[in-house]
């Protein structure tokens, strides 16, 4: 089912965006680490074995075709003097992902709460991770020495599936330099905004693991 042949890494080598060997964690305002799964038609993939024309399960779109594909290799050099760009270790279960993963500092996450329904007047949230920090024992870690970053590009800004049930903001542009102009379903809050919603998912969380009062109180 999740094996794939010889056309579609020649495929990949073929039509990938040209890689910078410049940039930093720093540099970047969106990407996804290789190693996370996406949903396809065939299974989960992870998403450097996506390649152009292949069909990718979104959020609201349901399957669309990927345009193109930027990867990009980071080398960490010096970067433990500013942990503000590390990214951060999700642990199983914490975004509804099944498996561990690593998400960087300013990639979009879409998460939902009934509190922010109540707040905004939509459940859903699109912040960015960094606002996660400490959520459901989401922590920063180090970066390992060589990261690569994958970017999916579909016709129109896209939702992806990661790892079962994470939502990661996949925009339509694919410059990591920049930071992505969004439609008005895709609106990233800035941290101060995402601070608040994710305080309103600590408050649900608590209410939901409160302990029941005796009936006999």
């Amino acid at each position: 089912m999740f094996a794939f042949g010889n056309d579609t890494w020649d495929r990949m080598r073929a039509e990938e965006a040209p890689r910078r060997t410049d940039l930093t964690l720093a540099d970047l305002t969106h990407g996804i680490v290789a190693g996370t799964k996406v949903a396809t038609p065939t299974g989960w993939r992870c998403i450097e074995a996506i390649a152009p024309g292949d069909m990718v399960l979104t959020f609201d779109g349901g399957m669309q075709a990927v345009v193109s594909v930027q990867r990009e290799v980071i080398w960490t050099d010096n970067v433990a003097a500013n942990p503000a760009t590390w990214p951060l270790h999700v642990p199983a279960g914490a975004l509804g992902n099944r498996e561990d993963m690593t998400i960087l500092p300013y990639q979009a996450v879409l998460v939902e709460s009934d509190a922010a329904e109540n707040a905004f007047g939509d459940p859903f949230a699109m912040i960015p991770a960094a606002a996660l920090e400490g959520f459901r024992r989401i922590t920063r870690m180090a970066p390992a020495e060589r990261i690569e970053i994958v970017t999916l590009q579909f016709a129109q800004d896209e939702v992806v599936f990661a790892n079962i049930g994470a939502l990661f903001f996949c925009p339509k542009s694919v410059d990591l330099l920049q930071a992505p102009a969004v439609n008005a379903a895709y609106q990233v809050l800035n941290i101060e905004q995402a601070d608040a919603i994710v305080c309103l998912l600590e408050m649900e969380d608590g209410r939901t693991h409160a302990p029941v009062a005796s009936a006999a109180a």
